[in-house]
């Protein structure tokens, strides 16, 4: 993991299922996650990734969410629902893929995608995360991404809270799933523990 970045994500699953777990601090800056070592569990080098206890890698944010819901269904991460479980896919689908994938990945990294400069790429990036935010909040159902709390409320969470510390203004129904999220117990502690507060 680490601190701060989509992983926020998945160690909030992790402490709301109150699985004893070992976090591994990746520096990105740092290249930590091309280094042979992490290679050697993760040949994408990329994070998040969950090391099973039988030494399988899950190497996917939408991969290991699903598990950890498909493996403890009494914590009511997917609804039982077809449909409603196929909304929290499409929800954590879109946030990964498009809010993250596309958006933010252009804020964060413009020097990583080639064609037009840094601020072009990252008024591109901003327009995607705005569009994306925009439907988003339309399709929020309750308090919760998909009504009750899932997989899809942590990687919400995690696109709002960098939303939030570049100062990008939530529509409403996202301030205030943002604004829910944070009065969680287990996400004002995995805050702490990453080292925000």
């Amino acid at each position: 993991m680490a601190p701060g970045s989509c992983t926020t994500g998945i160690h909030i699953l992790l402490e709301e299922l109150g699985l004893p777990f070992e976090a591994w601090i990746i520096s990105i800056p740092a290249s930590q996650h091309l280094q042979p070592e992490y290679l050697a569990l993760n040949p994408k080098g990329s994070i998040p990734t969950l090391v099973l206890d039988d030494g399988q890698s899950l190497t996917d944010y939408i991969a290991i969410s699903y598990w950890l819901a498909r493996r403890h269904p009494r914590a009511r991460l997917m609804p039982d629902d077809a449909l409603a479980a196929a909304r929290v896919m499409e929800i954590l689908a879109y946030v990964v893929g498009t809010v993250h994938g596309q958006g933010f990945a252009r804020l964060f990294n413009a020097e990583g995608f080639a064609g037009s400069g840094k601020e072009a790429l990252q008024g591109q990036g901003r327009a995607i995360v705005d569009k994306a935010f925009a439907i988003l909040d339309t399709q929020l159902v309750g308090p919760y991404a998909a009504g009750e709390f899932s997989i899809a409320d942590p990687a919400l969470f995690y696109v709002e809270f960098w939303a939030d510390k570049l100062d990008i203004p939530l529509p409403l129904r996202l301030s205030a799933h943002y604004t829910l999220m944070r009065s969680r117990p287990v996400v004002q502690q995995v805050l702490r523990e990453e080292g925000y507060r």
